[in-house]
């Protein structure tokens, strides 16, 4: 691998050193008028002042780059004392072809569009993005890191559009406290406008960035000419009230199943405008429930899945955490580097996670109730950007039923998550720095518990990231931190042996299991190397988790540590059309894994490709090949693994997103001749009858062989080969048939109804049971061969590994599964008055575990929609209240 790594530097760099980019242009300039009238926001364009000369500069992004127009736009901004206000009168030579498609909030849906952007810090990196269309759909967004955006962020503004016999007009007010910057006589802010006219798939933009170049905000125009306002202190109250009533199947003898719960609640969160570039935010018995279920998942690995955090007050301003050590580099690649996140906000509120001891029934809570939680984000002295989050969890109990005897039992401990985040860019956002930290401390005042989960966990890094050149062509960015847990010798003893660290290989020189240890520690770190701009491009990273590495109580990693990554990716982008591709780019390169040990577990090959034809169908295609390489975590804790060689290819296809009916296909084939295959394919349907109504329809397949999947360990002195353990494994073959439906219903832009449902099968068939003969091969004793056996009664296998031998016999549990589920939710959210919002949700869950190891497509789909069902019914109404 390092070989090829080298070769491949040495001919990409002609290339690289050869690829010519443009300078930025000198910015271009808007100034923006004090109203001298109240402004109504109707749409009609009708005021004193916005009937002096507009702005009009703008020029084609697509489908031609650099090109005039073919449609005039006009924009004009003012303000007063409390707002920010823009119009725009976007002149159309066939008016009756306006295409304008409702949506919900936050849906950029195939439609005319009018976009305006600003950077009020005027930093070049940071900002907010409005969408308006011309039904009234609306979309918004924050920006940072120069390109990249967060729809997450949902201010509280004013709009209306119009339709006029030449046209389409709109009008914006934003009001000052929804924007953050820092208070002065005299402003000049970033500003960008956007138009799409969807029937010509035509782009246009006051500010050009050419498609070679890789840039957003820091290309912003200046917006000039507001002076003498004075935003103030913003204080804003949000309470809210729940009531929520579930049903579920009555189970005979169970106290706590009697079919039917009534719940209510209420609190509010509050956000205080500390000045006015600094937020504060604070909940009082906060409401953090989902109104999305997580979609439906098995997991036949070591390491847990990652959902998605969906609760508002986590999402909302995240983007500082998110953009944790991805300054400057937009070109990001994560071939097999485990890609830790020091930040995860769905640990707060997680699941218990202490057992019950005592037998009987039992009412476990799903959830660590949050008693309160605040975060503060913004700028502070000189500049520096600041996200600060704070919680505190509650000490929860399950109440176990006994014979009629009631008891307590402690499965969470009382638990403080703090995060803080602080960065500040120069030059621009030519260079930047950063630093993260975190902790978590538990109370931890039960044995049990204290055996098992850490009594604190500490993190800090630092990030930083810098041009090299003037034209911002080449960047490097990098971060590196450490971790410390600490806990009771049981806990880390518990962790060293996790699957995230398995200290207790034995054939491991560089790792071992310190039963006195009452902390653990480790280190991480990554070097981006990028040219993103121009023709040629490349990425090169190499990164390091060292053994002891640990994020998980307060983040997320999605692999082990004890890694050392690498890869180089070279490539070259066309983005203008040519006879046959509107446009198209190709990437290549190796990438390789190794550990602490100089074990290499990782190691290949890939080219990508991705074309989209003059027609706006596009499709893109993968291939990969990976040698032969050790596994670590193969035998969870035990020695390597040899795993055979395997090739990859992809293949998908979309068609064009401007019809009412739009389709696109993904498939993934994954080979190892010598142990099996993975497959998987994915079918999206997205039919739009009306303007105001989308049905998407996605189908999807996974086929699983493998000779080679992880059944249990059994300890056996006698077997000396692999160290007194037995690491047995079985051929499987999976079958996961799912499909996910949506239909998004909108009766006004601030009035929707939203329906999701998912229906899901994987069902897994074991058989061919073997242990691994001898570690760093691919050698395996198969039992039912030679002198060994096996049996099977009463869903237990029994193995007796050498026949008249004197190993002893031992068995294990049948690990064939047929898990069906059915998941679905409908919510319908009306926005009564501006940031007050009513919600009715509807959720239901069904799943069934009848007939495993046996995929009968009727009979199974029958099982689904008939097995007993769980009913969620919520009302929640919040209310907005601001000064």
């Amino acid at each position: 691998m390092k070989n090829v790594l080298w070769i491949f530097i040495i001919l990409s760099m002609p290339l690289l050193l050869t690829a010519k980019s443009v300078e930025a242009p000198k910015p271009k300039s808007v100034t923006a008028r004090r109203a001298g009238e109240s402004i109504k926001i109707d749409g009609i364009l009708e005021e004193e002042v916005w009937k002096t000369e507009g702005f009009k500069d703008f020029i084609q992004t697509d489908p031609i780059d650099g090109a005039e127009p073919s449609e005039k736009t006009s924009v004009w901004i003012a303000y007063d004392d409390e707002s920010l206000y823009v119009a725009a009168y976007l002149y159309d030579s066939e008016p009756e072809s306006i295409q304008g498609r409702l949506g919900r909030r936050d849906d950029l849906v195939e439609s005319d569009w009018f976009m305006f952007a600003v950077d009020p810090y005027f930093d070049r990196r940071t900002g907010y993005q409005f969408a308006v269309n011309p039904s009234g759909s609306i979309v918004d967004w924050t920006l940072y890191n120069d390109i990249n955006s967060d729809t997450t962020w949902n201010g509280v503004w004013d709009w209306a559009s119009h339709l006029n016999g030449d046209g389409w007009s709109v009008e914006i007010k934003i009001p000052f406290d929804q924007l953050r910057f820092p208070k002065k006589d005299e402003y000049v802010w970033g500003v960008n406008f956007r138009r799409v006219i969807l029937r010509k798939n035509e782009r246009l933009a006051s500010v050009w960035v050419p498609k070679e170049e890789s840039a957003y905000v820091s290309r912003f125009a200046e917006l000039k000419g507001i002076k003498g306002i004075d935003p103030g202190m913003h204080i804003e109250v949000l309470p809210y009230a729940v009531s929520q009533a579930h049903f579920s199947p009555k189970q005979e003898g169970n106290p706590f199943e009697t079919g039917e719960e009534f719940l209510g609640d209420a609190g509010f969160d509050f956000k205080v405008g500390l000045k006015s570039n600094l937020t504060l935010d604070a909940t009082v018995n906060p409401d953090f429930g989902q109104v999305e279920v997580d979609p439906a998942v098995v997991n036949l690995s070591a390491y847990e899945t990652y959902y998605e955090e969906k609760r508002p007050f986590f999402i909302e301003g995240a983007n500082i955490f998110n953009a944790f050590g991805r300054g400057g580099v937009h070109m990001n690649a994560n071939i097999n580097w485990p890609a830790p996140s020091l930040f995860y906000s769905r640990r707060i509120g997680r699941g218990p996670q202490g057992p019950v001891t005592r037998a009987g029934y039992v009412d476990y809570p799903e959830a660590s109730a949050i008693l309160g939680a605040f975060k503060l984000t913004g700028k502070i002295f000189n500049g520096w950007d600041i996200g600060f989050v704070n919680a505190l969890t509650s000490r929860e109990y399950a109440e176990i039923d006994s014979g009629g005897t009631r008891y307590q039992e402690e499965v969470e401990p009382l638990t403080y998550y703090g995060a803080l985040r602080v960065q500040k860019d120069f030059n621009e956002g030519a260079q930047g720095i950063g630093f993260l930290v975190s902790s978590v401390n538990r109370d931890l005042g039960d044995q049990t518990l204290e055996d098992l989960l850490n009594r604190n966990a500490f993190s800090l890094a630092v990030d930083g990231w810098s041009y090299l050149d003037k034209k911002r062509t080449w960047v490097v960015s990098a971060w590196a931190g450490g971790t410390r847990v600490e806990g009771s010798q049981s806990a880390i003893c518990g962790l060293q042996q996790s699957s995230l660290h398995y200290f207790q290989r034995p054939d491991a020189s560089h790792v071992e299991v310190n039963e006195n240890a009452t902390h653990m520690s480790g280190w991480g770190g990554r070097f981006n190397l990028a040219k993103q701009s121009g023709n040629f491009v490349l990425t090169f990273a190499l990164g390091a988790l060292s053994p002891g590495f640990d994020p998980n109580d307060i983040g997320f990693q999605s692999a082990a540590s004890d890694v050392i990554n690498a890869h180089l990716l070279a490539g070259y982008i066309q983005p203008h059309p040519g006879k046959v591709l509107r446009s198209w780019n190709v990437f290549g390169g190796p990438f390789g894994n190794y550990d602490f040990g100089g074990n290499k577990t990782w190691e290949g090959f890939l080219v990508f490709f991705h074309g989209e034809f003059l027609n706006y169908w596009g499709f893109e295609t993968m291939f990969a090949y990976n040698p032969e390489t050790y596994s670590k975590t193969l035998t969870r804790g035990g020695p390597l693994a040899l795993v055979p060689y395997g090739y990859q290819v992809n293949f998908g296809f979309s068609s064009d997103s401007r019809k009412a009916v739009v389709f696109s296909m993904n498939n993934s084939f994954y080979n190892r001749p010598e142990e099996g295959f993975n497959l998987s394919s994915n079918i999206s349907l997205n039919w739009k009858p009306l303007s105001n109504i989308n049905l998407s329809i996605g189908p999807g397949v996974y086929i699983k062989e493998s000779d080679i999947m992880w059944v249990t360990r059994v300890d056996d002195p006698l077997m000396t080969e692999t160290y007194g353990t037995r690491y047995v494994f079985g051929s499987i073959k999976q079958n996961t048939l799912y499909t996910e439906i949506r239909l998004n219903w909108t009766f006004t832009p601030r009035v929707t109804l939203q329906l999701y449902l998912q229906p899901f099968i994987a069902v897994g068939e074991y058989d061919g049971f073997k242990e691994l003969a001898e570690p760093r091969t691919f050698d395996y004793n198969r039992y039912g061969e030679g002198e060994s056996s096996i049996g099977y009664e009463d869903g237990y296998y029994h193995v007796d590994p050498d026949g008249a031998g004197p190993a002893s016999e031992f068995s294990f549990y049948d690990p064939d599964f047929n898990f069906k589920s059915l998941r679905g939710t409908m919510v319908f959210r009306w926005e009564y008055h501006p940031g007050s919002t009513l919600y009715f949700v509807w959720t239901q869950n069904r799943s069934d575990y009848s007939n495993p190891g046996e995929l009968l497509f009727g009979r199974d789909l029958r099982d689904l929609f008939t097995a007993p069902g769980d009913n969620v019914f919520l009302i929640k109404v919040t209310y907005r209240w601001n000064r």
